[in-house]
């Protein structure tokens, strides 16, 4: 191997090894119970958030902070790592206090209303949350168990004068498959050349377009992504979304697969996406949306039951052509057809082989500014 390919895979491995352990790092302890956290959702009148508690092992070789070592041990940490059932957890927003208790694998999650509205100023806000008891099935635990057992967790809850909201797939939408391939997704993170990252081009400029809308550059519209994958893979997501530039939401909406060493089987997801959209519908009532997918697996189909279901709450579905089947895309031509008949014309479906057919169409509707066109025919 070339001296400078060597350099440039070490280079990369050692960055690898420093984010992977970064979630291990974040908690600020070593060993005994920690909260993880995930992004949280809502409005001013309620709020939506989930979470992990997990014991860590404590075990400290004294590497310097930094150091690949130091990262390699931080990886092990969190490898071995184990969810712990039945625990109770704190949380506090605003001037509400409610707790919840971790189920069998460890997660949590909390329905919280708001007596009164968070500040409107912003959009981002902190929730508070630290661990009240020991797990039922824990009385035996080590006195240092507790010293990871607080933590912050960001909270999003959209300005109230935007337009519309967006909900985008990730797989083969925002990025080529491979997300649930780990190996694979951290080589082109980390090791590969900005080129060779599995972005689709172009997609960041159009969606920092959708952010920004035309015109009032603080527009800041919602964007929320749902994946088929993992939550074991949510920090490589964010990882993904900040590296390529691309506007982050609440990157809530992925799967809990079973992986874990508790219930080492996939667990089945049915109408995992159907029913993420419909929460977001009500939620988010009388919002409308804008709805961006792929031609690989059923979003033409699911979003077009959507738009029948929930008529006027559907601007446009833009669908991106990944199929290279010409029967396929007959399938959803048709089903374009369909929705511009059953809507007269209030909400259509665009398939696109690219991000710059997207971005043309939304720069039509004045979804996007000319400016942030051009950001993506210069990224094709």
């Amino acid at each position: 191997m070339p001296r400078r390919s060597t350099a440039t895979l070490i280079k990369g491995l050692k960055k690898l090894l420093h984010v992977v352990a970064r979630p291990a790092k974040s908690e600020k302890v070593h060993g005994g119970r920690l909260i993880h956290t995930y992004r949280g959702y809502g409005t001013h009148r309620e709020v939506f958030m989930m979470g992990r508690v997990f014991r860590q092992p404590g075990f400290n070789l004294n590497l310097p902070e930094g150091s690949w070592r130091r990262d390699l041990a931080d990886i092990m940490r969190r490898t071995v790592r184990w969810g712990i059932k039945h625990i109770d957890v704190q949380i506090q927003l605003g001037g509400e206090t409610v707790t919840v208790t971790t189920d069998r694998d460890g997660y949590f999650n909390a329905h919280i209303q708001l007596g009164t509205p968070l500040p409107g100023d912003r959009i981002w806000h902190e929730a508070h949350l630290r661990i009240l008891s020991p797990s039922k099935d824990q009385k035996s635990a080590r006195a240092n168990d507790g010293a990871g057992g607080e933590a912050v967790a960001d909270i999003y809850i959209p300005p109230a004068d935007i337009d519309f909201a967006v909900i985008s797939d990730i797989d083969d939408t925002v990025m080529y498959t491979g997300v649930a391939n780990k190996l694979k997704m951290m080589y082109h993170l980390f090791i590969a050349r900005a080129e060779q990252r599995m972005a689709f081009p172009g997609v960041a400029a159009l969606y920092r377009g959708f952010h920004v809308g035309d015109g009032d550059q603080h527009c800041q519209r919602p964007l929320l992504y749902v994946s088929r994958a993992p939550w074991s893979i949510y920090e490589m997501l964010e990882a993904f979304f900040r590296l390529n530039r691309i506007p982050v939401g609440p990157i809530l909406f992925l799967r809990e697969w079973g992986l874990t060493l508790q219930h080492p089987l996939p667990r089945k997801a049915e109408d995992h996406k159907r029913a993420l959209i419909e929460t977001m519908l009500k939620l988010y009532d009388p919002l409308p949306f804008v709805l961006i997918g792929d031609s690989g697996q059923h979003d033409p189909e699911i979003y077009t039951d959507i738009v029948r279901d929930y008529p006027g709450r559907i601007r446009t579905v833009y669908i991106r052509d990944v199929s290279n089947d010409a029967d396929r895309q007959q399938a959803i031509e048709a089903l374009s057809a369909q929705i511009n008949k059953e809507q007269n014309n209030d909400c259509s479906l665009v398939l696109a082989s690219d991000s710059l057919t997207m971005a043309e169409h939304a720069h039509g509707q004045g979804y996007i500014s000319s400016d942030a066109l051009e950001r993506v025919r210069e990224s094709q």
